[in-house]
C-alpha cells in the first residue's frame, strides 16, 4: 500500500513520466524482494543502513554498472524521504550509504590513422556538397570547435592574413584559434566552389544547405557520421568525435591543459583534464604492447 501510495505521489504530485515511473517501481520491487527473500525481513521499518549496502553489493556482484546501482539508490533515497514525510518512518536508512563511485566515461575519439584514412584516402562527391562535407570536417577536427559554433561560423569569421579563426562560443564568449596554412588554402578552395554554386547568395553564414540556406544541425550531425562510419567503429562518429580528437592529439603530442583549455573554449580546466586520463589509456596501451616487462608473460 505504501508503494503503490508512493508511486502516485511521483506520477501526480512530481508528474514524473510513465518510462520514469517504471524505472522506480522495477526498482522498488528488486529491493523489496532482496530483504524478504535474502535478508529474511518483513517490512521498511526494519531496514537499516547495512541492508541497502548489502542490496547494492549484491547489484554488483551481478555485473550492474556503478551508474545503475547508483540510479536504484537514488529511488531508495526518494522513497524514504516520503516515507518519513507520511510519518511512517522517523529515520532515514539511507542517510548514511554513499553511492558506488562511477567510472569516468572518457570521450571517444578517433585514432590519427583513422583520421589520416578519413582525409587522403575517402572520395568526396564533386561540386559544393562534396567540398562543403569535407572542410565540415576538417575544420572541426582542425579547431576543436563544437559543431553549434561551426553552424554559426560566418565569412568575416576567416582571417586568411594572420591565418586564425573567430569562434563564438557558449555563453558568448569569443575565441581565436590558430589556422594553418594548409587550412586556410583548403577554405579558400572551399570558398570558389561555394561562389560557384551560389553567385548570388548573400547569406553570411559560412556553411549552407544544398539549396544555399544556412545549415541545420541534423544535417551537419549526418554529414560527419556518413564519412567517420568509413573509417572507424566508434560508437561515437557524430561531430564531438572530431573535437575530442582534437583535444586528445594535441594532448598526446605534449600540449600542455591550459592550452588544450583555452584552444576549446572550457570555462573550467577540469572540462580538459578529462583528454590527459584519455591520452594515460592511450599510453598505457602502447606499454603493455611494447614494454617488455609490461606483461606477466614478458621478458
Amino acid at each position: 500500500m505504501r508503494e503503490k501510495s508512493f508511486l502516485q505521489y511521483l506520477q501526480f504530485e512530481k508528474r514524473f513520466s510513465q518510462n520514469t515511473l517504471t524505472a522506480y517501481r522495477k526498482d522498488l520491487e528488486q529491493f523489496l524482494h532482496f530483504i524478504q527473500e535474502e535478508l529474511g525481513l518483513a517490512s521498511v521499518e526494519e531496514v537499516g543502513h547495512f541492508h541497502i549496502r548489502s542490496w547494492i553489493v549484491h547489484l554488483m556482484t551481478q555485473g550492474r554498472s556503478s551508474r545503475t546501482a547508483n540510479r536504484k539508490l537514488s529511488t531508495l533515497k526518494a522513497y524514504f524521504k516520503f516515507l518519513i514525510r507520511r510519518n511512517y518512518l522517523q529515520a532515514d536508512p539511507t542517510a548514511k550509504v554513499s553511492a558506488p563511485k562511477a567510472g569516468k566515461r572518457l570521450p571517444g575519439s578517433l585514432r590519427k590513422s583513422e583520421l589520416g584514412q578519413l582525409f587522403q584516402q575517402v572520395e568526396f562527391e564533386g561540386g559544393y556538397t562534396g567540398a562543403r562535407d569535407r572542410m565540415i570536417l576538417e575544420l572541426l577536427y582542425a579547431t576543436g570547435m563544437r559543431r553549434s559554433e561551426a553552424m554559426a561560423l560566418e565569412l568575416k569569421d576567416i582571417d586568411f592574413d594572420s591565418l586564425q579563426v573567430r569562434i563564438m562560443g557558449k555563453g558568448s564568449k569569443e575565441r581565436l584559434v590558430p589556422a594553418s596554412p594548409a587550412l586556410a588554402d583548403n577554405i579558400k578552395a572551399y570558398l570558389e566552389e561555394r561562389e560557384q554554386a551560389f553567385p548570388a547568395a548573400d547569406c553570411p553564414k559560412l556553411f549552407l544547405t544544398g539549396k544555399g540556406k544556412p545549415i541545420y544541425p541534423k544535417l551537419m550531425y549526418n554529414i560527419v557520421h556518413k564519412y567517420l562510419s568509413l573509417v572507424t567503429n566508434n560508437s561515437r562518429r557524430g561531430p564531438h568525435a572530431l573535437r575530442h580528437s582534437f583535444a586528445t592529439h594535441l594532448s598526446e603530442n605534449g600540449a600542455g591543459l591550459d592550452a588544450i583549455k583555452a584552444l576549446l573554449g572550457h570555462s573550467s580546466l577540469a572540462s580538459t583534464q578529462v583528454y590527459t586520463h584519455n591520452s594515460i589509456e592511450r599510453l598505457r596501451q602502447i606499454y603493455r604492447d611494447a614494454h617488455p616487462k609490461a606483461g606477466p608473460d614478458k621478458g
